[in-house]
């Protein structure tokens, strides 16, 4: 498989067509955050086609490697489980999810500490990039992190949402067996494309 700039601004410009779709299907307040996450995944991508665009350019090289990391390490551990929290209805599960909230905000205030102190960088690899931001070398990390940005989606009580979380799972197992290289960046490809499953839920009824 051969990720690219091309790659990445074809699904880019895909996903905020399909995200543009999804948010019109939302129909109440409460959908509308799942509703963006194919949007915000369209963004992400076409931060990272800039990317590859941009190195050997430090000052843009460095803009997007912020951007993307910003999405990847900061944006997701506490957005993925907020939209999943506002969709939810069932009580007990409701207040499940609002305690994987709390969760990502944690995780996504410890990693945006290490972002932002840095030193960061990205490197063309083979056929994906690598990020490279200074985090200590605990194992707990990555759990945690896998634990905030996916475990909220078992919660769910919407089929097409548990769904997505074990797609998700599923491509990060084959991501760490395939691409370990460039994780960060072939992970969040995968799941960028996954967020189509975004759309077939939207297609159901909201629950009363």
């Amino acid at each position: 498989m051969c990720f690219s700039a091309t790659a990445s601004f074809i699904a880019g410009g895909a996903l905020g067509s399909v995200g543009a779709v999804t948010l019109k299907k939302a129909r109440t307040s409460a959908r509308v955050p799942i509703a963006a996450v194919p949007l915000f995944f369209g963004i992400q991508q076409l931060i990272e086609g800039l990317l590859w665009l941009s190195l050997g350019q430090p000052r843009l090289e460095a803009a997007a490697t912020m951007g993307f990391l910003l999405f990847s390490h900061v944006f997701w551990p506490t957005y993925l489980p907020y939209a999943v929290w506002r969709e939810e209805t069932g009580p007990r599960r409701k207040r499940a999810l609002g305690m994987f909230v709390w969760f990502g905000a944690a995780v996504s205030l410890y990693l945006l500490y290490y972002v932002l102190r840095g030193p960061i960088s990205s490197t063309l690899m083979g056929h994906g990039i690598a990020y490279e931001v200074p985090l200590p070398n605990l194992a707990v990390i990555p759990g945690a992190y896998v634990l905030a940005a996916c475990g909220s989606c078992f919660v769910s009580s919407h089929k097409y949402i548990r769904v997505f979380g074990m797609a998700l799972v599923a491509s990060l197992a084959i991501t760490y067996a395939y691409y370990d290289h460039a994780f960060a960046s072939v992970w969040c490809f995968f799941a960028a494309i996954l967020s189509l499953i975004i759309f077939i839920h939207l297609r159901q009824k909201p629950l009363a």
